[in-house]
C-alpha cells in the first residue's frame, strides 16, 4: 500500500509554458509555471494586471462554476483552472507560481495531457526534508443533491470511482470507472480524455458569444448517438474518465493530497467544490 503520509513535497525543476486559445474569450492565453518553495502551494498570478495580484488555488478562492471552475481574490480572476491543477495534482505536484496572461487558462485539445507532458519535460523537484500535506478519510462523508451524490469513505490509496448516466445522449449512455489516481495511472489513464459538451447546450452558447473559442479541436461534442469529431473519441470511457479528471482538478483545491476512496454519481464542478468544503468542515484532516 502507498503511505502518503511520507511522500515529499514536490515542485517543477524547472519553469514551463503553454500557449494557446481561451475557451470562453477565444483570445490567446498564457501560462508559465515556475518552481515554488516548500509549503508555498499551488498560486495562480495575473501578470498582465497592474501589482501582479496573487489567487492562491484553495476553495476558498472560488469565484462561480459555470461550466468550469473560477478563481477569484479581489478584483483579479482566472477561469478553467481545473485541467492545469488536475495535472499537477495528477503528478504529485505540491508547490507551483503559476503566471497567467488573461482571465483563463489555455484551454488546450480540452484534456490535461499537454499539461502533464509539459510538467514531465520539465521535470520534477523533491523537497525530501518537507512532508507532503495529506488528507486523510477516517470516516465516512456524504454530499447529495437531487441526482447528484458524493462519498468519501476511509481507504489506504486514493482512489476515484465515478458513474455517469446521460440516458438523453445514446453515444454516451451510462458509463463506469474506478481507478488508483497514481501519478503513472494518471499519465497513462486520464490526463488525454477531453471535456465533452452536447450538441443542443454549446449551439445556443456559442450563438450567444460566450464560448469564442470553442472548437471540434478543443474537446468532444455530442449529438444524439452521435460523435461529430471526425477522429472520434480516444477510449470507450472517454467521458466518465474526464470526469475523474475534472474531479481531482476540483479536489486540488483543497491544497492536499487525498487518502481515501471517493465515490462521485453524475457530479459537476460546483458539486465536486461543495463536497471538498464539506471534507474540510468535517475535519476529518
Amino acid at each position: 500500500m502507498i503511505d502518503f503520509a511520507l511522500l515529499s513535497q514536490k515542485t517543477l525543476a524547472k519553469a514551463v509554458e503553454f500557449s494557446g486559445v481561451g475557451l470562453f474569450t477565444g483570445e490567446q492565453a498564457h501560462v508559465r509555471i515556475l518552481p515554488s518553495p516548500p509549503n508555498s502551494g499551488l498560486v495562480f498570478q495575473r501578470i498582465d494586471l497592474p501589482e501582479k495580484p496573487l489567487i492562491p488555488a484553495l476553495l476558498e478562492y472560488v469565484f462561480e462554476t459555470p461550466r468550469c471552475t473560477c478563481l477569484a481574490n479581489g478584483n483579479a480572476s482566472v477561469r478553467m483552472v481545473e485541467h492545469l491543477l488536475s495535472a499537477l495534482q495528477g503528478l504529485g505536484i505540491d508547490n507551483a507560481l503559476i503566471e497567467v496572461q488573461g482571465p483563463e487558462i489555455v484551454a488546450s485539445d480540452g484534456s490535461a495531457k499537454e499539461f502533464v507532458i509539459g510538467i514531465e519535460q520539465a521535470g520534477i523537484a523533491v523537497y525530501h526534508e518537507v512532508q507532503k500535506k495529506n488528507l486523510k478519510i477516517c470516516r465516512p462523508v456524504f454530499w447529495s443533491h437531487k441526482q447528484t451524490h458524493l462519498i468519501a469513505l476511509p481507504s489506504e490509496e486514493f482512489r476515484v470511482s465515478y458513474t455517469l448516466h446521460y440516458p438523453h445522449a445514446a453515444a454516451i449512455g451510462s458509463q463506469y470507472c474506478s481507478l488508483v489516481l497514481t501519478p503513472e495511472i494518471y499519465r497513462s489513464e486520464i490526463a488525454h480524455c477531453r471535456t465533452f459538451s452536447l450538441y443542443e447546450e454549446m449551439a445556443p452558447l456559442m450563438a450567444g458569444g460566450l464560448l469564442k473559442g470553442a472548437s471540434l479541436d478543443r474537446g468532444i461534442l455530442v449529438h444524439g448517438d452521435k460523435i461529430l469529431n471526425p477522429e472520434g473519441i480516444r477510449c470507450s470511457e472517454e467521458m466518465v474518465r474526464h470526469k475523474i479528471l475534472d474531479l481531482n482538478g476540483d479536489m486540488a483545491l483543497l491544497g492536499a493530497s487525498i487518502q481515501g476512496h471517493v465515490i462521485a454519481i453524475c457530479s459537476g464542478h460546483a458539486a465536486n467544490i461543495a463536497f471538498s468544503k464539506l471534507l474540510i468542515q468535517s475535519g476529518i484532516q
